[in-house]
């Protein structure tokens, strides 16, 4: 209800007439509700408006009839009798009560009035006196603020004949999902009604599909696919969102390959990983062949004779204590070498020291191996 017309409301109950009248008028800007009218019809009675009266019958019964509401029409009927006999006109009161009676007999306070326009008609002069000529009609002409309902409902339904009627969304037990492939795509349809476009979430990348709208009060719809059977072209898959689903369309990465479904079983690599990879070259990738030496014919019982690696044995015993001296001299710093220099020559050859700092100011003394005597050479 109208809070101006529930002021109105309570303005009757405490008999404030001119009040709910202000109220209800108040209301009927908004909407021009049968009951209103009826209301103010009683409270503008009440006031000795009967003429006023009289209009908000007549507006209340075209009303109630255009709702076929069959007691709101008795009602009205009932009201423009009251507001007729206001205005002394006894006949048309008469009939206006035979109409509501013909419509609800139990209308409140009926028999007390048709009783009462009875005896004032008949104390008028019956039939012949002026004021019990009938002239009214079981339904009025659309008076001024009727015909102002009619324009406004004619309006609205030439609206809503425009607007395209709000879907009722689908429950989300009964949303259904398709799909079909081309060579170059994969379209999916979420049949679904009353999609609210600016809540749903639509989530396209390169190995995986997320949707999710609300569905309902409360409750939402999630539709996830991770990952895609393959990889897709983000950039370039699509969506949009009608009355009736939500249709995607996946660009394939690698046209011409067919999906056995929408899920594959492994995340597929990204584009980047894919292109990283491609640009090691594949003679890297392989594993390197490992050479081997020709084998030749032999009457050994021991197979043939692997000739490579006899010659590796042999240069590893030629490797003695020299070669380990010449390689630690040829790669050591000038200090180095005359520390070493100093200390081998100064010792017979039986110390080596590679300490410059140790070695300059110091004497190496012969110190043969224990069990070994050194001696001199003569010339």
């Amino acid at each position: 209800m109208s809070s101006e017309a529930a002021k109105g409301q309570e303005a009757m109950k405490i008999s404030d007439y001119p009040a709910a009248v202000k109220h209800y008028t108040a209301a009927l800007k908004t909407l021009q509700s049968p009951v209103w009218l009826i209301q103010r019809s009683i409270a503008l009675h009440r006031t000795g408006e009967y003429a006023l009266s009289l209009e908000d019958a007549d507006n209340a019964l075209l009303a109630s009839i255009g709702r076929q509401k069959r007691e709101l029409i008795a009602t009205s009927q009932f009201r423009r009798g009251v507001a007729l006999h206001g205005l002394g006109r006894y006949g048309d009161a008469r009939l206006c009560f035979l109409w509501c009676n013909k419509r609800n007999d139990k209308e409140k306070g009926l028999t007390m009035w048709m009783a009462k326009v009875k005896l004032d008609y008949e104390k008028a002069g019956g039939e012949s006196a002026e004021c019990n000529q009938t002239t009214v009609k079981e339904v009025p002409d659309m008076v001024e603020e009727a015909k102002k309902e009619k324009e406004t409902t004619e309006k609205k339904t030439t609206a809503a004949s425009v607007t395209p009627a709000a879907q009722t969304p689908t429950p989300k037990e009964k949303v259904r999902t398709e799909w079909y492939q081309s060579a170059a795509t994969v379209t999916i349809e979420i049949f679904a009604k009353g999609v609210p476009k600016e809540s749903a979430e639509v989530q396209i990348e390169e190995s995986s599909l997320d949707v999710s709208f609300p569905i309902g009060a409360g409750s939402s719809y999630d539709y996830s696919l991770t990952p895609l059977f393959s990889k897709i072209d983000a950039a370039k898959s699509t969506f949009r969102i009608t009355p009736h689903k939500i249709e995607i369309v996946l660009h394939k990465s690698h046209p011409g390959l067919k999906w056995s479904a929408l899920e594959g079983t492994e995340l597929a690599p990204s584009t980047a990983e894919s292109e990283s990879s491609s640009k090691v070259p594949a003679e890297l990738l392989a594993s390197k062949p490992t050479e081997t030496a020709p084998v030749y014919p032999t009457s050994s019982r021991n197979g043939p004779k692997n000739w490579d690696k006899v010659i590796d044995d042999g240069a590893e015993e030629s490797e003695g204590i020299d070669d380990f001296f010449k390689k630690l001299y040829g790669s050591a710093d000038p200090d180095t070498k005359r520390a070493m220099m100093k200390s081998y020559q100064e010792s017979g050859g039986t110390s080596l020291s590679t300490d410059w700092k140790d070695v300059k100011s110091k004497t190496f003394e012969i110190s043969p191996p224990e069990g070994m005597e050194a001696k001199k050479w003569n010339s």
